[in-house]
């Protein structure tokens, strides 16, 4: 009796820790896991042209909602900054997008024009999106959405939210707007 208690008990055990159902009516939790990758992205440029997330394979991605007439719209010096710092091992791609206050109500001429006239940047930039609400761009479902995205639900209250993605294309973490690109914050994940 002893001896069928003591097996019993085992191979309890082991179906525990294997996470195995205990008969045949019980099924393992369904785990949630994300389908796309942010590889799996192509969205156009300011100047028409395609960026292809595939293509930044190998380099850390860090992605920001984008304004002309913020009060973070200086950030842009420090996005250059970090891009020319890290430009070998980190891609940064800009999105602007009008969804808080009207801030970016230019076209992608425009608004490439002032990027490049006011803050030289030469890192490249998505067209104008929609980072909030029912028109909110596919790329942007998929940072915010853990569903999707598979590590976290992220919300973009204000302009200059960044992304920041590993060499293999998985979301590492979210800054919010008051983040600087320069800050030890930020530097220390690249």
């Amino acid at each position: 009796m002893l001896k069928s208690l003591l097996i019993s008990a085992t191979l309890i055990s082991a179906m525990a820790l294997t996470n195995a159902p205990m008969n045949n009516h019980e099924d393992p939790l369904p785990q949630k896991v994300a389908t796309k990758s942010i590889y799996d992205f192509s969205v156009e440029s300011l100047d028409g042209k395609k960026i292809n997330f595939a293509s930044f394979k190998g380099k850390k991605i860090l992605i920001v909602n984008t304004a002309s007439e913020c009060g973070y719209t200086p950030q842009y010096e420090g996005l250059e900054a970090l891009y020319k710092k890290y430009k070998d091992r980190l891609v940064i791609v800009g999105f602007p997008a009008n969804n808080f206050g009207g801030q970016e109500p230019g076209s992608n001429s425009e608004i490439k024009e002032f990027c490049k006239k006011n803050y030289g940047v030469s890192f490249p930039m998505a067209a104008k999106i929609s980072v909030k609400g029912d028109d909110t761009a596919p790329i942007y479902k998929w940072l915010c959405n853990k569903s999707e995205n598979g590590v976290l639900d992220a919300e973009i209250k204000w302009n200059f939210n960044k992304f920041l993605l590993d060499e293999n294309g998985k979301l590492i973490t979210k800054f919010n707007s008051n983040v600087t690109p320069l800050s030890d914050e930020l530097t220390s994940k690249l």
